[in-house]
């Protein structure tokens, strides 16, 4: 199944039920008129050699797959980690809203050119089920329990240190890259991980609290789809209002009672919720040590966040590099809202502008 390019992916880490499920799929539904061609789009950098890894963090076996540059030195390799956005993303960076998105998978693709190894994973909840041991399935099945978010740090820290223990790597010369909500992570990597201060890759930041980005995301989306006749004016100021409720519930420490529209504000979503929205990118980024080096890349066709969440987060970010990229959306592929154009991720290629900038930032880290 092919995704459409603004297709939103609005979870934290659960499976959502409710109106703004019809709403999203209405609004994809209009953007995914055309058809898919047979053959998409080539994908950027290169392969490296690849091999399956798997690892205990957190409490449970994670899957992932490390990717070795093609030729390295003889004194190891640079090692990137990468960490996914919110929801249920897997280690190529899909997830039920976007299937066919491989934002890591590109990454990596494009970490391989530079030089760079790297390793991606399935956090808690995504991948292959087939491959969760007992404690994951446990966990994920029981849609009463909520999630200890702190299990994500603890699973990012597990794959820090599976990447910097593959033979390929020069443990002293890492990245982070975070994308979306993968950035937050990204950012606390100094205080998450033992011992470790790596250079990181900002790709599509939130630029603000958590909650604030997805009243904006949704407030667009709901105005989109009452726009196109998805669904009434009625329900449209349902919505909005009973978002900015749970959103005030949260932050306040009220106990979410489930009866949103939305289906985002449960009870077993609440812990994760308030501990993502504490945390304020730009103080995160002001708290960074001093000496770390930092790339941010936005999309300026990105629909889930906007530029001046960008502008918001550079402010702190005093010596990093930006780099906009035109034409381009949240998952880095290219992106063409005229008559005709492709819709579907496997359709629209990965930004040529990425590769340049990932290579220039590598070439002055060490």
């Amino acid at each position: 199944m092919s995704t459409a390019a603004h297709a939103p992916v609005l979870s934290a880490h659960a499976h959502h039920r409710g109106l703004l499920v019809s709403v999203v799929a209405t609004v994809a539904l209009f953007a995914t008129s055309c058809t898919p061609t047979d053959e998409g789009p080539e994908p950027p950098g290169v392969k490296g050699d690849e091999r399956q890894v798997s690892f205990e963090g957190g409490g449970f076996t994670v899957q992932g797959t490390f990717t070795g540059p093609e030729t390295g030195g003889h004194d190891g390799v640079p090692g990137a980690l990468i960490v996914s956005g919110s929801g249920p993303t897997d280690r190529d960076g899909n997830n039920p809203g976007r299937p066919e998105a491989d934002t890591n998978l590109n990454l990596s693709r494009v970490l391989s050119a530079a030089g760079v190894a790297s390793l991606r994973y399935d956090k808690l909840g995504s991948g292959d089920p087939d491959t969760w041991d007992e404690a994951a399935v446990e966990v994920v099945e029981d849609t009463e329990a909520s999630i200890d978010p702190e299990v994500f740090d603890a699973q990012m820290a597990a794959a820090y240190t599976e990447l910097i223990t593959q033979p390929e790597v020069d443990p002293e010369r890492t990245l982070i890259v975070g994308h979306s909500e993968g950035a937050l992570f990204a950012l606390r990597a100094h205080e998450v991980l033992s011992d470790a201060e790596p250079a990181l890759v900002l790709a599509a930041p939130p630029g603000t609290r958590m909650l604030d980005v997805i009243d904006r995301q949704l407030s667009e989306q709901v105005r989109t789809a009452e726009a196109q006749g998805a669904i009434g004016e009625a329900d449209a100021v349902r919505i909005l209002s009973d978002t900015r409720m749970a959103r005030a519930a949260v932050r306040s420490g009220r106990e979410l009672t489930g009866s949103d529209s939305t289906g985002l504000f449960s009870p077993q979503n609440q812990e994760f919720l308030a501990w993502i929205d504490a945390f304020d990118p730009a103080e995160l980024a002001r708290d960074l040590p001093s000496d770390t080096s930092v790339l941010v890349l936005w999309g300026e066709e990105d629909a889930q966040i906007a530029r001046e969440e960008i502008d918001r987060l550079m402010d702190a970010l005093e010596d990093a590099d930006r780099v906009d990229l035109a034409g381009t959306d949240h998952v880095l592929r290219e992106y063409d809202d005229s008559p005709g154009a492709a819709a579907l991720d496997a359709d629209r290629a990965f930004s040529p502008d990425v590769a340049p900038a990932v290579e220039d930032f590598v070439d002055g880290l060490w």
